[in-house]
Formats: structure tokens, C-alpha cells, sequence
């Protein structure tokens, strides 16, 4: 936990207020420092507190800055860090009216935070159209390596890290970027959507290319939601050989009947009890071992293969992860079924349908 500033409380005197209500004071200056407009992205450290000192989140606690859009955040953070710059550090008090507006779960009343604004990031599209040194792969796939990396070729059943984003090119929209998702796909090449297949066996590690694509490559090729031709940025960050897999649990499929189901639809089994009582909250940092599968068998991600336990706060994974995670105790293993909507929703790259996962809950940090 984070120590709560002595003016928790209250702002101090010397803080200066904006018309809206919130009230903020400069910890470090930077004229020099890029402004922040309202609909920048930026990455920052944060910490919140609640005015009695209770801390509720902080990125510090995982060591990792976070990136946000601020006009995805509530009203009070997005104007709190217009008021910084690249480069300073502020603290901000935030009334309840501009915060959560007493949303159950959530943290109540006037919230204090310290903002450091480590970088300003928002996305840039590239061309809507291909260069003309652009290659051509087939009628209306192309794609352009900007900086060529040194790393291994990438083969059809390798692993791929890749930090993506990615735009239909009609309204200029983003509709994916690994910034926001905090963390970049991993995923078997052969397992991509067709556009993807096609060109990572072009490349290697380290490469920095965009991507043109049909709708009918992409990851929604009948139209249903993403329409029109799309644009992808992407850094192919690592190539790895398909390890053996862990082998799928009998029902992969469908959950069994002795799994409780929520009234979100999420499934979940217990596998092994915890000795722990506690539970965590949506605003916990956990520690785990996981490994997750398609209903099909096939296995999408494990930290037991990697032998390195994740940890993580429960408010930064999916939907399905941060109710699961909260049914549990430390020591205990649980099984989970969890529906696509609570899952990655048809995510470019992601492993698609209901998602099933073995999770040791090692503590709650």
C-alpha cells in the first residue's frame, strides 16, 4: 500500500480549483512539456485514494505505467490531467459528481489522486491507402516494413508477441490498440486471422510494418462490426517455437453439472480448496498461476508453462478474470468457464468464444 498524502482530506489552501470543482496542486513542474488535450492518450503512474487515507488503486504497485484515452475516463481524471504536462507530476481532488457519482462497487465520495504524466501517446493512423512501396500480397493485402528488425524469420506455427493497432479506414476509428489493452497479443501465427497469417511469414522480430487489408481478411470478414477496409500499425516484439502444450482438462467443452454458474453466466469448479479466507476486491493486485484453452482443446496461454507466476490488479484483465479471481481464497484452485462477452468480445487476435481456465490463487498482494 501507498502511503495517503497528510492533505487527503481536504485540498490545502494553496491548491487551485478549476470551474468544474476539482482542485489541484503541481508536486513537479515542466514548462518545457508536452500539453495534454482532452482527447490525447497518455501513459502515467497513478495512485487513488479515498479522503479517509484508503488507498483503492495505484499502477505503481505493479511498477508498470498504464496508458489511458482520457475520453474513456470518468469526467474528473480526464480533465485532471489536461491540467498537466509531459513530464509533471500533480495531485488532484476530484468531487463525486465528476468520479463514480456513487456507482455500486466503486469508490465513494471525493477521490485524491497523484498523476505523474510520463509520456503523451496518442496513435497516429498511417496512410489510408498503400504506398508504392508497398508489397503486394493478393488483391487488396499489402504491406510496408518501415524498420527491418534482427531477429529469426517468423513460421506458420511460431508464437508471436506482437504490439498492434489497428483502424477502419472510413471513419479513421480505432478500434484496437495494445496500449490501452495494456499488454500485446500473444498468439500461434496459425491461429491469426487470415491477414495476419499472410503477412507475419513475411517477417521478422523486431520488424515495425503497417498493414492494408479488405474487410475480407480481417478479423470480422462478413462485416458485423468492424466494415470496410482496415489499417494496422504493428512492432513484431518476439518469436518463439509452439512449446508442447498442458494437456486440456476432459471438460474443456462445456462446463459439467456440478460447476456453479453466476448470474453473469460465468461457470466456475473448484479444483483444489485454499487455506486463505479472504477474498479479493475488483481493486486487489493478485499473484497467480494459469493456463487457459479454447473449447476446442487448444491451449492459448500459460504461466505454469513459463514457470514464472502473473500478477496483476483484478480491474485490468477481463470481465470474466475479475469476478472469477474474487470468488476464490489464497492456495485455492478453481476452474472457469467464461462466456465470450466476459472474454476478450472478438478482440483482433484474441482467442475467441468461451475461454476456459485452470487459476491458482497465490496471494493477494
Amino acid at each position: 500500500m501507498i502511503e495517503a498524502p497528510e492533505n487527503v482530506a481536504n485540498p490545502p489552501q494553496e491548491a487551485l480549483k478549476t470551474p468544474s470543482g476539482i482542485a489541484y496542486l503541481h508536486l513537479k513542474e515542466d514548462k518545457t512539456g508536452e500539453t495534454i488535450a482532452s482527447n490525447d492518450w497518455v501513459m502515467i503512474h497513478y495512485t487513488g485514494w479515498t479522503t479517509d487515507g484508503k488507498m483503492f488503486d495505484s499502477s505503481k504497485i505493479s511498477g508498470k505505467p498504464v496508458v489511458f484515452p482520457l475520453e474513456q475516463l470518468i469526467p474528473g481524471m480526464s480533465e485532471a490531467l489536461t491540467l498537466g504536462r509531459v513530464g509533471e507530476s500533480i495531485r488532484v481532488w476530484i468531487p463525486e459528481e465528476l468520479a463514480y457519482k456513487g456507482a455500486q462497487g466503486m469508490p465513494q465520495g471525493m477521490l485524491v489522486f497523484d498523476f505523474e504524466i510520463i509520456q503523451r501517446v496518442t496513435p497516429e493512423m498511417p496512410p489510408e491507402k498503400p504506398t508504392e512501396t508497398a508489397i503486394k500480397l493478393h488483391d487488396g493485402l499489402y504491406y510496408q516494413i518501415l524498420s527491418i528488425g534482427s531477429g529469426r524469420a517468423v513460421m506458420p506455427n511460431d508464437v508471436v508477441t506482437l504490439d498492434f493497432m489497428g483502424w477502419t479506414v472510413a471513419d479513421k476509428k480505432l478500434f484496437h490498440s495494445s496500449l490501452e489493452a495494456g499488454e500485446p497479443l500473444v498468439a500461434q501465427v496459425s491461429q491469426l486471422f487470415h491477414g495476419f497469417q499472410d503477412v507475419l511469414v513475411h517477417t521478422h522480430q523486431d520488424d515495425i510494418l503497417v498493414i492494408w487489408m479488405d474487410q475480407k481478411y480481417g478479423i470480422d470478414p462478413n462485416g458485423r462490426e468492424l466494415k470496410g477496409d482496415l489499417v494496422f500499425s504493428m512492432q513484431v516484439v518476439d518469436v518463439a517455437s509452439m512449446p508442447e502444450g498442458l494437456a486440456a482438462p476432459d471438460d474443456v467443452a462445456a462446463p459439467p453439472a456440478d460447476a456453479e454458474t453466476t448470474q453473469s453466466g460465468l461457470a466456475t469448479k473448484v479444483l483444489s480448496p485454499g487455506k486463505g479466507t479472504v477474498h479479493p476486491k475488483a481493486t486487489d493486485t493478485v499473484r497467480v498461476h494459469y493456463t487457459g484453452w479454447t473449447t476446442d482443446g487448444a491451449m492459448f496461454d500459460s504461466s505454469v508453462q513459463r514457470g514464472e507466476p502473473a500478477q496483476f490488479p483484478l480491474n485490468h484483465v477481463i470481465a470474466g478474470w475479475t469476478e472469477g479471481l474474487q470468488l476464490m481464497v489464497e492456495g485455492e484452485k478453481r476452474r472457469l468457464w467464461i462466456p465470450q462477452d466476459l472474454a476478450y468480445r472478438g478482440q483482433p487476435g484474441a482467442p475467441a468464444g468461451m475461454l476456459v481456465f485452470d487459476v491458482e490463487l497465490i496471494a493477494i498482494v
